[in-house]
């Protein structure tokens, strides 16, 4: 790190260098303040608007600008507001994405479309997708709209041979499946059950299988939420045998454990049902050593602004009826930097390579995550000595709680700029976006 000046001029950074000339441009005085590259946020849930909440979308990407985030990809899975005719069909999901978010977002935004085996011809169309500027896709091996083995196969082979990539996750059905009906057949029905039917063995063996199919396929593949040693071993044995794989992990994943689940408040526990769940102490250590050597590549939010009454359904019913998210948008920098570089597990370069820099270089997106000319005026100033508190009440999603309440965290935003403007002072661009 540096002491030095930026300069901005059309949205872009004009100059790095010491004692820069201002002119009669508008200076940010950010002595004694980190300037970090804007966050790229590249797994989130941002639901679309609607006669309920005309304002989510708009809001939800409003919150991840006051955490630090400046740009967001997010998915169009079942439950974001997709229509049917939408979720049937991955290009008339993109067209309905694309107008039904025009001026909605106050940060530039993307889509990671969903591909779904409730879908008429998903491979068919990635192709077009990809030249529409949406090469990467998120697939899922578990979950009613899960995709059949020899689709997800297909899927990797089309969308690697036209420069697209999947994110898959990774669970799998043969072993959850049978624990769900056991646990629900004895009236196991509590919210802890949720974790105790959905082990680490379920995602590392999914894992495993999701690398040696994309190997077949001869395919890159991107891991979304690891949370699991046995996944990272996984992933750590794909990297040292050159294959392009990668993988993120989520602040709950390197924050919380799964004793959480032991809270006899329903009502607390139902907060942190997410899938997959909460892991052990073992399980977190191992994250930030995977982080700091390098075999995981992004963090990133799984950002879903569920509500208690609504999406969690409190009082909470059993189990399986329970939405699998929690909101995280805002928090994602605080909880990376506090848990991270506040502890010394990692630096701030590593930190925002994880934050910002791959997620440029993984998703396509060559004009940001860096601070270097040429490239989008995304900036943070972060004051590293600052302490707080997380509360609810001061974060702007549209969830109405958060996970991190109470939480004391190291560190906090003090300015934005998106394309070199404040928060609120410009509009959000859809993103297209080729693979690099």
């Amino acid at each position: 790190m540096r002491e030095i000046d930026i300069a901005v001029a059309d949205g872009q950074i004009e100059a790095i260098g010491p004692e820069l000339s201002a002119g009669g441009a508008r200076i940010v005085d950010a002595t004694g303040m980190l300037v970090l590259p804007g966050v790229i946020d590249v797994h989130t849930h941002l639901r679309l608007p609607d006669a309920e909440q005309p304002d989510r979308f708009r809001q939800d990407a409003l919150a991840a600008a006051h955490g630090g985030t400046t740009t967001v990809l997010t998915f169009n899975n079942p439950g974001t507001g997709i229509s049917d005719g939408g979720a049937r069909s991955l290009l008339g999901g993109l067209a309905e994405f694309r107008e039904r978010t025009v001026e909605q977002s106050p940060i530039d935004y993307g889509l990671c479309a969903v591909i779904s085996g409730q879908q008429a011809n998903p491979i068919g169309d990635l192709p077009a997708l990809i030249e529409a500027g949406v090469p990467t896709f998120k697939a899922f091996m578990v979950y009613d709209f899960r995709l059949r083995d020899e689709d997800l196969d297909q899927a990797m082979r089309t969308a690697g041979q036209h420069g697209g990539m999947l994110q898959v996750h990774c669970e799998d059905p043969a072993i959850i499946d049978p624990l769900v009906a056991d646990a629900l057949l004895q009236g196991r029905t509590a919210c802890r059950y949720h974790a105790l039917t959905r082990p680490s063995r379920a995602e590392g063996v999914a894992t495993r299988k999701a690398i040696e199919m994309a190997r077949r396929a001869e395919a890159p593949l991107y891991i979304v939420h690891l949370s699991c040693e046995e996944a990272l071993d996984a992933v750590a044995e794909a990297k040292a045998r050159g294959e392009p794989v990668y993988a993120e992990t989520c602040p709950h994943y390197l924050t919380f454990t799964d004793v959480l689940y032991a809270d006899p408040d329903e009502s607390e526990v139902i907060k942190r049902v997410i899938s997959p769940p909460l892991r052990t102490e073992d399980d977190v250590e191992a994250l930030w050593a995977g982080l700091r050597d390098g075999i995981l590549d992004v963090v990133a939010s799984d950002h879903v602004a569920d509500r208690l009454d609504r999406e969690k359904r409190v009082p909470a019913p059993a189990f399986p009826e329970i939405s699998n998210g929690a909101p995280g948008i805002e928090t994602l920098l605080s909880v990376v930097y506090s848990e991270g570089v506040a502890t010394g597990r990692i630096g701030v370069d590593r930190m925002m390579e994880v934050l910002a820099g791959n997620p440029a270089r993984l998703f396509g997106l060559p004009s940001k995550g860096a601070i270097a000319p040429g490239l989008d005026a995304d900036l943070v100033i972060w004051d590293p000595g600052a302490r707080r508190s997380l509360r609810q009440a001061d974060l702007h999603h549209t969830s109405d709680f958060s996970p991190y309440e109470g939480m004391q965290v190291q560190g906090a935003v003090r300015d934005v700029m998106i394309r070199g403007e404040g928060i609120g002072e410009t509009k959000g661009r859809f993103l297209e976006r080729w693979l690099l």
